[in-house]
């Protein structure tokens, strides 16, 4: 909102391209300006009366502040200078509705905190953008001993920390020594295979592993991996807030937590530039506030998530770039097995046979999501479509072989949270409510609570039947199977599940080579199969990647991993 006298005549004095918009506010002179490179909306102006309106009937018009694209309303572009003030046609601001939990990578353990490391704090290898195959980050190549036991990583040379340590072995064994220590939430993807970080000399470092890992280099490209400086981050503390970053792309110069967050090009980063210099981070509390965002050019990118219906609209009405690229996320039902009567397999199994995939695709994800019949995601090499689809009559049987009838019912709790996986959640929960209670013979009461708390109830394992989702920490079968299948980890997921036949086919798969190979494969073939006849829990659907975009935004580049690349975006 720009005062009438004197900005606004200045501003059209000095041939800023702006045009009047909106109404009124005020009954001394005062009008709204819109940037016309961004192109007229009627759509916003049409809210912006609205909002108008509102504000003089209940009284807060007062609140309306002044300002001009956030630069004090006194400042004028001047001839020559260009549509905007400068720089700022060189940032990218991208809306969210995510939420950064821990900035500490030792800590950190969430899809989009896990996404701004991946822009400010670069591994020893990362994946290469739109593929899922590795490539070197912060080293420059690594040899692999014979037994499989030490891989040795050649460092990049002469590089430092945006506080301007050095970046050597050193630090990397330091940042090792302290995902250890602290035992973060992250951690297991390090304790779990390594036994020891040795520096062989200043650009040299030895992982030691337990035992043979075949993906182990897909590890290292997940975020407890990241170097970082000793001399920013604490020795014996978690820093929950830390803007210290590590050795990206950018660095974090600003953040307000749950409001903003601002990346600039680190100048000290050893690998190519990022497109732009400048990533502005918005986060809103809804999808409904960020698509208004994102249709009045509040915002250049909205990710993350909207209604599935409004990507549809979005699309239908062509003004903005809608972008779907490949998901590796799945949605799954969890159970405890060890609380009756979920320990037993028939009743796991008739739950399995009732849920209705489809249904939960078209209604709650609207076609964003698609059916999906085993925890290795579809495009995923040894993914075999292992649960057999609805079948009512199948699911009647195994539950009258259980003792329940329409007489006497499986009366169960479905707990889901509102908090962590978007507007989506409370709808999923229902449609399973509805398919399980087509049976005749269950009754579903919905339970539900805020994420940390859920956490807390699923760690204690005091929920008996639960939704969660998965993103992957490494592009490997083994990240889908092992956390839910294997003894030595289902409790930390609150499924306290044990089957011996499972366990020994994740620990063979875990330990074969090549990755790829056909005889892994059918490992994994194989334990997807037992899952079926053993579920510990139940796959559903898999998700997209899905992006809105203005229409002069290029570098969007989406893969499996599900981390954008802030680093590849700019403005043609």
């Amino acid at each position: 909102v720009m005062s009438a006298q004197p900005t606004i005549q200045n501003a059209i004095d000095e041939g800023v391209p702006l045009k009047y918009v909106g109404t009124p506010a005020f009954y001394e002179p005062l009008a709204f300006a819109l940037d016309k490179a961004r192109g007229p909306s009627d759509k916003m102006l049409a809210k912006l009366n609205e909002v108008i309106a509102e504000m003089h009937e209940d009284g807060t018009l007062p609140k309306l502040s002044e300002k001009w694209y956030g630069i004090d309303i006194t400042t004028l572009v001047k001839p020559g200078e260009g549509e905007m003030p400068e720089g700022e046609e060189e940032a990218i601001v991208i809306g969210t509705t995510d939420k950064v939990t821990v900035l500490d990578p030792a800590d950190s353990y969430d899809f989009h905190t896990w996404e701004i490391h991946h822009n400010t704090m670069d591994t020893l290898l990362h994946y290469k953008p739109g593929t899922t195959d590795l490539e070197p980050g912060l080293a420059t190549s690594y040899e692999v001993s014979d037994d499989g036991l030490e891989y040795t990583f050649y460092l990049v040379e002469g590089a430092k920390f945006p506080d301007g340590t050095p970046f050597n072995a050193e630090a990397v064994k330091w940042s090792y020594d302290r995902v250890v220590r602290l035992e973060g939430d992250p951690n297991w993807l390090v304790t779990s295979f390594v036994k020891d970080v040795e520096v062989v000399d200043e650009y040299t470092v030895k992982y030691i592993l337990q035992s043979p890992v075949a993906y182990f280099p897909l590890l290292v490209a997940t975020q407890p991996y990241s170097p970082i400086s000793p001399n920013c981050y604490s020795e014996d503390a978690i820093d929950a807030d830390s803007m210290c970053g590590g050795l990206g792309p950018y660095k974090i110069t600003k953040w307000e937590r749950d409001v903003e967050m601002v990346l600039e090009a680190n100048p000290d980063y050893p690998g190519p530039a990022p497109k732009t210099p400048k990533i502005i981070i918005k986060y809103y509390a809804d999808a409904t506030t960020m698509r208004l965002a994102v249709e009045s050019g509040e915002i250049d990118i909205a990710t993350k998530t909207l209604n599935p219906t409004d990507y549809a609209d979005l699309e239908a009405a062509g003004e903005l770039q809608v972008i779907e690229g490949p998901g590796a996320q799945i949605r799954y039902i969890c159970f405890n097995v060890t609380t009756p009567p979920f320990d037993q397999v028939g009743v796991r199994q008739a739950i399995a046979y009732a849920v209705d995939r489809d249904a939960v695709t078209t209604i709650a994800f609207q076609g964003t999501h698609q059916p999906l019949y085993s925890m290795v995601p579809m495009g995923m090499w040894s993914h075999i479509d292992a649960f057999p689809k609805r079948d009512l009559d199948k699911a009647k049987e195994l539950l009258q072989e259980a003792g329940y009838s329409e007489d006497n019912k499986l009366v169960m709790d479905l707990w889901w949270t509102p908090t962590h996986y978007g507007p989506t959640e409370a709808d999923v929960a229902t449609v399973l409510k509805d398919n399980l209670e087509e049976t005749g013979m269950i009754e579903v009461n919905l339970q539900n609570t805020e994420w940390a708390t859920y956490k807390e109830y699923m760690n204690a394992g005091s929920m008996p039947v639960f939704l969660l989702g998965w993103y992957p920490d490494y592009l490997d079968p083994d990240n889908y199977t092992w956390s839910w299948g294997h003894s030595s980890a289902s409790d930390d997921m609150g499924i306290f599940y044990a089957n011996d036949e499972m366990d020994a086919l994740l620990e063979k798969g875990q330990t074969m080579t090549p990755v790829n190979s056909d005889e892994r494969k059918a490992v994994y073939e194989e334990a997807q199969k037992l899952w079926v006849e053993d579920p510990p829990t139940i796959p559903l659907t898999q998700g997209s990647l899905l992006v809105v975009a203005q229409p002069n935004v290029e570098g969007i580049v989406l893969d499996p991993n599900m981390l954008f690349h802030y680093f590849l975006l700019y403005k043609k």
